[in-house]
């Protein structure tokens, strides 16, 4: 089929508003010849009858019908056009789209990114996914950045860049159902007793609180894991476990009523790393996140 003409569709939902040819040609100020002659050329694009003559007048044939529902929607877009160019150019946004690794802490991420969440007219766009799957993103300059649990491998093709942003401790929280004054004392200790979660296998920190758990003769009972650490704090505060969170989280953390500190740790740490692509190192925003970070937490660590 030819490429739709949309000349002609206007004509013909027009006709269908008007509900006939001469009312239409009087608004379209067209003779009715020529509005009629317009409407066959596309019913002869669509292959399909979309009036039928009844009586004096026409109905829609079903075709018809279709075809004047989604004309509807086009021009209902079409008549907001204006206003929305009007808003974009008076207020133009600030774009920037962020990549998260899967394995990430949100919260930790939600975090740091906290440098850029006031700049005027920000359009933040955030997109989670497989840690490949973002480095290509990014070499294809669909995200400015890439916020992950570890740096970029070496790639010549990919030409990418990263900076550790952060390399923050891992502190434990649970609900107060869970935790009770004798725990805190005997933290971490007590994590043999206490009903855990924790961050699914895929997640960076995971290894390192594996590792974590064998050098403190640990076999903690977990009894969930989840991709996303803000889901997780949230099953928490209904009860079901204490689980790790980075420092760095925490502030956000708080916002969920009922939670508890268990304990700190600085031997369990999650590092958060920056990925860029030459393009991205010239972004305003990605050199403003970073900057807040180098500030805020003193990394500086680039590869």
């Amino acid at each position: 089929m030819s490429t739709l003409n949309y000349r002609h569709l206007h004509y013909f939902w027009v006709v269908a508003k008007e509900g006939g040819f001469a009312r239409a040609a009087e608004r379209l100020d067209m003779a009715v010849q020529t509005v009629s002659a317009q409407v066959r050329e596309l019913e002869r694009a669509l292959g399909h009858q979309l009036l039928k003559p009844v009586g004096r007048g026409f109905a829609l044939t079903e075709a018809g019908e279709a075809a004047f529902v989604r004309a509807e929607e086009i021009f209902r877009i079409g008549q907001g056009l204006p206003a929305d160019v009007r808003e974009a150019a008076s207020h133009p946004s600030v774009r920037f789209a962020v990549g998260l690794s899967d394995g990430l802490s949100k919260l930790a991420a939600h975090a740091l990114l906290g440098p850029v969440l006031a700049t005027p007219n920000l359009r933040l766009l955030c997109h989670e996914g497989e840690f490949e799957q973002l480095q290509a993103e990014l070499a294809l300059h669909h995200l400015d950045i890439v916020l992950a649990g570890q740096p970029a491998p070496p790639n010549a093709t990919l030409r990418l860049s990263s900076e550790r942003l952060a390399s923050s401790p891992v502190d434990w929280y649970g609900p107060g159902s869970l935790v009770r004054r004798t725990d805190v004392r005997h933290f971490p200790a007590c994590l043999a007793d206490l009903p855990v979660l924790l961050p699914t296998a895929h997640a960076s920190m995971r290894p390192a609180l594996d590792r974590w758990f064998e050098q403190h003769g640990l076999r903690p009972r977990v009894v969930g894991e989840f991709e996303d650490s803000a889901l997780l704090a949230v099953f928490a505060t209904q009860g079901l476990g204490v689980f790790p969170v980075s420092r760095l989280g925490v502030q956000n953390l708080l916002l969920l009523r009922g939670l508890r500190l268990l304990g700190r740790t600085e031997d369990l740490r999650e590092d958060i790393y920056a990925i860029r692509s030459r393009r991205g190192l010239h972004h305003p925003l990605a050199r403003k996140l970073i900057e807040g970070c180098r500030a805020s937490t003193g990394a500086a660590d680039s590869s």
